[in-house]
């Protein structure tokens, strides 16, 4: 660090009655922002800061201390002290930093579109018989809901009847009502190595065995679900096709007509959970549409318009297990909220909900061009309209390590054992890019991942 920029600090300090220890971080600060210092600028050692400052070594200990809780420095154990350079901690939103763990779309912030959105919902209270939308109603959703349904699964699934669709409060309570139906505590249900959360817990919690089928380019692997079917007996096959949570991978056409195949010929369910079906335009055909008579075909807006929207929409198999897995839910959840289904239907029918997808699709092209910029060196896995990454790290990193790290820096990512279901996760992190982040805040949080990986820390110096 040279002199000239040494002198003018022991001025300051001399000059200042502010502690000098938070006084020096406030100068190291100062420095990066004016260009002094710069990403990779190595600092005395504290005896020598100490020395050159006039300073005992505790005050400069506790001052490089407070310059690495402001995400301004690194301590690399046995060579020095660094700057971190232009990508400090991010205390966003009062405090509560750039939260990349919830898998979020983005709200894009279009004037026209949020107007249109906030009519419609006056609409639906004014137009509406407010006491009907206060009363219990059958389950499944009324015959508009119901058709409203099969409008907005119609691109994914061009042949429903109104007897298959169900309209049921959210995704994830479908689900756990299909694992309840099919699988018995004890009972096997197959699922992607890697795959959504939700699906843990609602085995654990049902008793229900998952087992792991590998990944490879194009998907689960056809040879181990054949063999698990002939060897294992499995109650139903899981899968998540399309940008998958969290890989971002698409199931391949090929691998689709395949694991189908198997299915029919073993007679195996399958619940196909297209939560992220409708935001790529272009697709391999729904698994539904090979196997139809096996396959329980998922969706809703939690992952296309918003989380708070709970309302998922089922295509069966037939009439009658429609009419199962309408006992199934009724049983623990009553029903979808008609004020919900109200707003759902008719920001379908007026073509509100596909102009929100079409602004998702279009913010989260943005924001995944921002993630290429910044990570796209470090071997990440995107998908143009997907809110959501693959971040595999290099051996410098281990995942708890640098999730650990992040969070100290005010930055959340949800490291790869949350998504694992053969006990072996491997070294990688998923990141969200949507919620309520502005494209500032991501551009900065996704520059601060980015150094964090340019210039990887020891352990001891980072998890905090």
């Amino acid at each position: 660090m040279p002199h000239n920029l040494t002198q003018p600090w022991r001025k300051r300090i001399e000059a200042s009655d502010k502690p000098a220890y938070l006084l020096l971080a406030d100068l190291i600060a100062e420095d990066i922002k004016s260009g002094r210092l710069t990403a990779r600028d190595k600092l005395p050692t504290l005896r020598d800061l100490a020395t050159a400052l006039d300073l005992n070594y505790t005050t400069v200990a506790r001052g490089y201390a407070e310059a690495r809780k402001r995400g301004l420095i690194d301590s690399r154990a046995g060579t020095g002290t660094f700057i971190r350079g232009s990508s400090p901690s991010l205390p966003l939103r009062g405090g509560s930093g750039a939260e990349m763990t919830m898998n979020l779309p983005p709200e894009p912030q279009d004037g026209a579109l949020l107007e249109r959105m906030h009519e419609s919902a006056s609409r639906v209270m004014t137009d509406s018989d407010l006491w009907d939308l206060l009363r219990y109603q059958d389950f499944g959703g009324t015959t508009r809901d119901r058709e409203a349904g099969m409008q907005w699964i119609r691109p994914r699934i061009p042949d429903c009847r109104l007897d298959q669709m169900l309209v049921c409060p959210g995704i994830h309570s479908v689900l756990a009502a299909l694992f309840s139906q099919l699988a018995r505590p004890g009972e096997l249900i197959c699922v992607e190595a890697l795959t959504y959360p939700g699906v843990k817990a609602i085995a654990t919690q049902l008793g229900i065995q998952l087992h792991a089928l590998p990944l490879d380019e194009e998907g689960p692997m056809g040879e181990s679900f054949e063999h698990a079917c002939k060897t294992l007996k499995p109650k139903a096959l899981y899968v998540n096709p399309t940008l998958n949570n969290p890989t971002t991978a698409t199931i391949s056409r090929a691998r689709r007509e395949a694991l189908a195949d198997i299915a029919l010929r073993y007679a195996i369910p399958i619940i196909e959970d297209d939560a992220y079906g409708l935001l790529p335009r272009q697709m391999p055909p729904a698994i539904a549409t090979l196997a139809p008579d096996l396959t329980y075909y998922v969706t809703g807006f939690s992952k296309t318009l918003g989380a708070g929207l709970r309302n998922a929409y089922v295509r069966s198999p037939s009439a009658r297990q429609s009419q199962r897995l309408a006992g199934a839910l009724r049983a623990t959840t009553v029903m979808a909220s008609p004020i919900t289904n109200a707003l759902s239907t008719l920001w379908v029918e007026d073509g509100t909900a596909e102009a929100m997808l079409q602004a998702v699709r279009n913010e989260s092209a943005v924001r995944q061009a921002m993630a290429a910029r910044h990570l796209g060196a470090h071997g990440i896995e995107a998908q143009p309209e997907g809110f959501h990454l693959w971040l595999p790290l290099s051996s410098a990193w281990s995942t708890v390590e640098f999730a650990s790290y992040l969070r100290s820096q005010n930055v959340g990512v949800v490291a790869s054992a949350a998504f694992s279901t053969d006990g072996m996760p491997p070294e990688a992190v998923r990141i969200c890019l949507g919620g309520p982040m502005s494209r500032d805040e991501c551009d900065h949080a996704l520059r601060l991942i980015a150094d964090t990986l340019a210039h990887p820390l020891h352990p001891h110096a980072t998890v905090m």
